[in-house]
């Protein structure tokens, strides 16, 4: 288990800061042509080495984030990942000179804090990985809220930020339960499994989703709405139909690390994309 908790503190650590440095590679070509917007923005920032950097952190984070999945519960993984919002924002006020409010520091605090009491009173993963059908059904859930999704994106118009978020986030959730209840990595197996393509289908239609959601509005919803959405559900389901578990008598005390690990990434969801240059101290 300890090394499991170690692996989840990595995806967060990386994937946190590869939000930092895709801002700064974002910046740097939005500085070289101050004219280029959206795809174009984003090509040039692939001709920069912070930008290229933060994709393989994010690459790394997500190895990580799979090796934590096979011997940690969803709930403290998916805990963790959320406070990689707490190192962006750490991160983002030392390189990119973001300043962090008093309410924000201690939203820190409460992630750091609640990651540990979940290390503390967290049991093992439990040893269900599901049947076929549950299997199955996780590949047509993923396909279903892809088509969700896609529809949302056309016909949503006001409030378009959370409700993207939101979809991205429970498509980040299936992602989270499909890698738990893979049987293992082998190759030969990994084509034969349902989850194998639901964790494909539901990691790109996510990243579109949250893409689509930042561009639409308040970066604060879009990532609030994500990090419900990719949280609590996935930890719910752990619990109730894989039988991840609390140490003995320690339940109410993992709950408390939760609620205080998500409450604080929520009070640094402004953080989902750290490059908002309105919000940049002078």
């Amino acid at each position: 288990m300890g090394l499991g908790i170690v692996f989840a503190l990595a995806a967060a650590v990386t994937t946190g800061t590869a939000t930092v440095m895709q801002a700064m590679g974002a910046r740097m070509a939005a500085e070289e042509a101050p004219e280029t917007h959206g795809v174009g923005t984003f090509l040039l920032a692939l001709r920069r080495w912070p930008f290229i950097a933060g994709v393989g952190l994010d690459m790394l984070g997500f190895a990580a984030e799979l090796l934590a999945l096979r011997t940690l519960p969803i709930f403290v993984v998916e805990a963790a990942l959320a406070s990689a919002l707490a190192v962006t924002a750490v991160a983002a006020a030392m390189v990119l000179h973001i300043r962090l409010r008093r309410i924000e520091w201690a939203a820190v605090v409460a992630v750091c804090v609640g990651l540990l009491v979940l290390a503390l009173s967290a049991g093992r993963e439990g040893h269900g990985d599901g049947d076929e059908l549950l299997r199955l059904a996780t590949l047509l859930a993923s396909c279903g809220l892809a088509v969700v999704g896609f529809v949302t994106g056309r016909v949503v118009t006001h409030n378009r930020a959370p409700v993207l978020g939101m979809i991205a986030g429970l498509s980040f959730g299936l992602v989270a339960i499909s890698v738990r209840m893979l049987p293992g990595f082998g190759v030969p197996g990994l084509l034969a499994e349902p989850t194998t393509y639901a964790v494909v289908i539901s990691g790109i239609t996510g990243f579109m989703f949250l893409i689509d959601a930042l561009q639409s509005g308040s970066v604060t919803s879009a990532t609030a709405a994500m990090v419900i959405g990719e949280t609590i559900w996935p930890a719910v389901f752990g619990v109730a139909w894989l039988g991840d578990t609390t140490r003995h008598g320690l339940a109410p005390l993992a709950v408390l690390g939760f609620v205080l690990s998500i409450a604080g990434a929520l009070a640094l969801a402004r953080f989902g994309e750290a490059e908002q240059k309105e919000e940049v101290a002078p």
